[in-house]
């Protein structure tokens, strides 16, 4: 009888109980920056997906089942990245989104892959990611060959016959160096200097002189905001005016900060567009709710391309693809899926289908516009 009673008891309780509180939560990870050079870029990574787990959670979740969020800090480091996936692994996260830097996100490939978790890039292009066969990883930024080819097309479309490549070394910068020399130098382009500088340094006068020295019409610098802000700054204050270009990763308001307005002027880069530059419903809806929430616009579209992927890992597990294997062949048939940045889909590797790449110039009050097509 006693046992009766207890059964009988805890069936009231689960009938009394709504049936939200029944299910797990789904948990998603998040590995960002949110410490060290690119600990903004990380912070907005944390902000955008924060929002759209809230949002979907305020309409009841998943199937019935709410979101949690785990987030861990990888610094920007290959180092901490490492110990950050081995964290989300044992943390029973269905998928992990992240994260930015192409180095970063490859410390944390195998353990993830070993897990048997998906993993989906965000801010990753180096051409290697993808190349490896690891049948759980995804991005959805593009590569850097698909980059290559557009900033080449961009400085041809400029009518620079004389290019100095500055890189500085990572996967993602080195990456994209290379393949734009390879299509310049298909075009006819003339590649005068292609070098490295050393990352996080506060003098480049002397790498600064010796791009001079070889008379480029254009300097294509291939790294990150932190660099190229420093870089214009200092170009300015040696009176040398060549323009310079820069690939996705100088597309964060900071480098504005860093440069200051007036060295910045001019300077033009490329990229997959930010919300704010597009006209779907997906991106208004979202810039709306963004602006109430943070009183701003996102300054970076590499935290948006983390909404990106929480977006396709939403409906994956809506489709009810819970199990890492059934997610990831869903998500390789997956095409043109309202996003954040654009159409979403992805292709057998794990890479991001479709066309993004446009040019962005900086005004002379330090704002990012974009340019016709």
């Amino acid at each position: 009888m006693k046992g009766l009673h207890l059964w009988l008891g805890a069936l009231a309780l689960a009938l009394l109980l709504p049936a939200a509180a029944l299910a797990a939560d789904l948990k998603v990870g998040l590995m960002c920056p949110l410490t060290g050079k690119w600990a903004s870029e990380g912070q907005d990574m944390k902000n955008i997906v924060s929002l759209l787990v809230d949002e979907a959670n305020s309409k009841g979740g998943v199937n019935g089942q709410k979101i949690k969020l785990v987030v861990e800090d990888d610094a920007g480091d290959p180092r901490t990245a490492a110990l950050a996936a081995q964290k989300l692994a044992s943390a029973g996260v269905v998928a992990v989104i992240g994260t930015y830097g192409s180095a970063v996100t490859e410390a944390s490939q195998n353990i993830l892959d070993e897990a048997g978790l998906v993993q989906i890039g965000t801010g990753s292009t180096s051409v290697r990611l993808t190349e490896k066969g690891l049948p759980l990883f995804f991005r959805t930024c593009p590569r850097d060959d698909a980059q290559g080819k557009s900033a080449a097309a961009a400085i041809v479309k400029g009518g620079y016959k004389a290019v100095a490549l500055l890189h500085d070394n990572s996967s993602y910068a080195k990456g994209l160096a290379e393949e734009t020399r390879t299509a310049l130098e298909k075009a006819g382009v003339k590649v005068l200097f292609y070098d490295a500088l050393t990352p996080g340094e506060r003098d480049y006068t002397a790498i600064l002189t010796k791009l001079k020295a070889a008379g480029p019409d254009l300097v294509f610098f291939t790294g990150y905001y932190p660099e190229t802000g420093m870089l214009l700054r200092q170009k300015r204050e040696m009176g040398w005016n060549v323009p310079m270009m820069g690939g996705d990763a100088a597309n964060h308001q900071d480098l504005v900060k860093i440069a200051g307005p007036e060295a910045a002027a001019g300077y033009f880069f490329i990229s997959p567009p930010l919300p704010q530059d597009m006209d779907m419903p997906e991106a208004r809806n979202f810039l709306t709710a963004y602006k109430a929430k943070y009183n701003s616009v996102p300054v970076s579209v590499w935290a948006v391309l983390a909404g990106d992927a929480f977006k396709v890992i939403e409906a994956a597990l809506a489709a009810g693809k819970t199990e890492p294997e059934q997610m990831a062949a869903w998500l390789k048939q997956l095409k043109d899926m309202p996003g954040l940045s654009g159409a979403l889909g992805f292709d057998a590797k794990g890479d991001r289908v479709g066309e993004f790449y446009r040019t962005y110039v900086v005004d002379g009050k330090g704002a990012f516009v974009l340019q016709p097509k």
